[in-house]
């Protein structure tokens, strides 16, 4: 498995994903279309232009699962039982087509499961921020993972 195990993660840790990806006009659309989400914010650009944004955003929940997403490589790729919650979900700053994202994931807190001895929660922050360094999202979620497999 290239992701961790509950044992291997620690308080504190911190990391900086290596994967960046730049959001296409296509990704927004096709999450719209695939999310049944309307939004003329997210579609229209002649709606889009005439708001203080002055053109079309991106849906904040692609930019929320592409965040976490990235950082399934370095965290959780096949040790992940459940994903047990998102909290505290924001987004400072909105992102446009043509951004590049890049992400950043800390260990908030871990515990031991009481119902279930190979597993343990495990609280990750979720970062994302835009090429000028610009924070775009932020989300806690609680992981349920697998806890190391007993040597055979």
């Amino acid at each position: 498995m290239a992701g961790l195990y509950y044992e291997e993660f620690e308080v504190g840790m911190e990391f900086k994903h290596a994967l960046t990806r730049t959001v296409t006009e296509t990704d927004n659309l096709m999450f719209c279309a695939m999310t049944h989400n309307p939004q003329p914010l997210h579609l229209d650009e002649e709606f889009a232009k005439n708001t203080e944004f002055g053109g079309r955003l991106v849906n904040s929940l692609f930019t929320l699962g592409l965040v976490i997403g990235v950082s399934v490589g370095d965290t959780t790729l096949g040790t992940t039982i459940a994903n047990l919650g998102m909290t505290d979900c924001r987004f400072a700053n909105p992102v446009f087509h043509g951004d590049t994202i890049t992400c950043v994931t800390k260990i908030r807190a871990k515990r031991e499961s009481k119902s279930r001895p190979d597993a343990g929660m495990v609280e990750f922050e979720h970062y994302g921020y835009n090429q000028h360094g610009k924070e775009v999202a932020y989300c806690v979620r609680t992981g349920f993972m697998r806890k190391r497999p007993a040597e055979a």
